[in-house]
């Protein structure tokens, strides 16, 4: 294999799931069926981990098909896809806690996985005790654990209790526990899914700049995240899925940018029901949304600097209620920008059937490019009414933002701020300019 660390050849993952009996209209078909139905469960038993030459029926679910691709050593290869896509099936079989249906995987290399945050804690046990346990779990030896113990506890910042059973720690506590333990890990290959989801902003931070260290020593690490900022940040490669299916294979902004353009719909297509993105579970849903400007009319481009409206339309199918709405405004690489959300500006919005509610932004802090709009409504209880990742899609051309015309460049940042600068001479006095 060379400087080749994972070899996929053809893989494969098929699952067999359940699907409802067909119920007898006459009496005479529903007494047979009773008498017939031990003998069908037992079939049904018997060919759940067997599929022969049954790959294609209709309780067969293929979680991957026909996926091949190499990784040579000291490479950063990201996975992206929306959920459902296969990315953590994937992960699984790379890190043989599945075994495939089809096709061969190739590794020469010593593996260890982070797949889920805190694998392998006890309750009972103390922190400093879960440490070793969960360790030794992720394949680490006991001298490497005690060489390692106070770094490990360091970067937790849970070393006041580490004698406390881990029963009585908080959820963030054994997420950061679990993810110090497996940060310090020194595999060759290094697989990791989704761990940037967890925890608070500050810890967040810290994983990414953990992870990038390991990214940065030499060693293959295969990550999957939906946080598009941070796969383009670690990747050197970025491969994407669908339906169990590589789509596309390369560079990083390149791929992310071409994934994201794929499930964003335009106007009001993403507002029907055959959206599969959408995401319908209350009573209050959205029926349609554009961008307008600042005199009201619809465009589809604006200008930084100018006003912005995002319009939405809803309907409430079950009495007069409270809800709030969030957008989030991504760029074209998939990066959040900034949020609107309507709790937060202290806005009411209570009414019973239909309605439109609009957020309006005085002057859009944006750079020219292509932008999206993620959209959520929320119920005053917490729970997700309707949404949609890629609501609207827009465009910024121009700008009137400074005096001039002129932006800061790309490279420089994302977004623009507003401001105003002083100079004070020992000669002249104090000079400012306005805004």
């Amino acid at each position: 294999m060379g400087d080749v660390a994972v070899s996929v050849e053809n893989l494969g993952k098929a699952y067999r799931i359940g699907q409802e009996a067909e119920r007898s209209d006459t009496f005479v078909g529903a007494l047979a069926g009773s008498l017939s139905k031990p003998f069908k469960k037992f079939r049904s038993l018997s060919r759940l981990n067997t599929f022969g030459s049954d790959t294609d029926g209709a309780d067969i679910l293929w979680a991957l098909k026909d996926l091949s691709f190499t990784i040579k050593e000291g490479e950063v290869v990201g996975f992206v896809g929306r959920n459902g896509a296969g990315k953590s099936t994937l992960l699984k079989l790379l890190s043989r806690i599945t075994p495939p249906t089809q096709g061969r995987i190739r590794i020469q290399r010593r593996v260890s996985s982070l797949l889920e945050v805190g694998t392998g804690f006890h309750p009972e046990l103390t922190g400093r005790e879960n440490i070793y346990m969960n360790g030794t779990v992720l394949g680490m030896s006991h001298a490497e654990i005690k060489r390692k113990f106070d770094e490990i506890t360091a970067f937790s910042g849970v070393e006041r209790f580490l004698d406390t059973p881990v029963k009585r720690y908080s959820s963030g506590m054994k997420v950061r526990l679990g993810f110090s333990v497996a940060a310090h890990l020194e595999p060759e290959i290094l697989i990791i899914d989704e761990v940037l989801a967890v925890g608070d902003a500050e810890f967040q931070r810290r994983c990414l700049g953990k992870m990038q260290d390991v990214a940065g020593g030499g060693r293959t690490v295969l990550f999957v995240s939906h946080n598009m900022g941070a796969v383009q940040n670690l990747c050197s490669r970025v491969i994407s899925l669908r339906d169990g299916r590589m789509v596309e294979d390369g560079d990083p902004r390149t791929v992310v940018r071409n994934y994201l353009a794929a499930f964003t719909q335009a106007g009001s297509d993403a507002f029907t029901r055959e959206n599969e993105h959408r995401q319908t579970k209350g009573p209050i849903h959205l029926t349609f949304g554009r961008c307008l400007d600042g005199n009201g009319s619809p465009v589809e481009s604006m200008v930084s600097g100018e006003e912005a409206r995002f319009e939405f339309g809803f309907v409430n199918k079950g009495p007069p209620a409270s809800f709030r709405v969030r957008l989030i405004i991504r760029d074209s690489d998939g990066i959040e920008l900034f949020a609107l959300h309507s709790g937060i500006a202290g806005a009411s919005l209570d009414f019973g059937g239909e309605g439109v509610v609009r957020a309006i932004v005085p002057k859009l802090p944006l750079l020219p490019g292509s932008y999206n709009v993620a959209v959520a409504v929320i119920t005053m209880s917490h729970d997700l009414s309707d949404a949609m990742p890629n609501a609207l899609a827009f465009s910024v051309d121009g700008s009137t933002f400074f005096p001039g015309g002129q932006t800061p460049p790309r490279r420089h940042g994302r977004v623009l701020v507003e401001h105003h600068w002083e100079a004070q001479s020992a000669m002249t006095g104090p000079a400012t300019n306005g805004p």
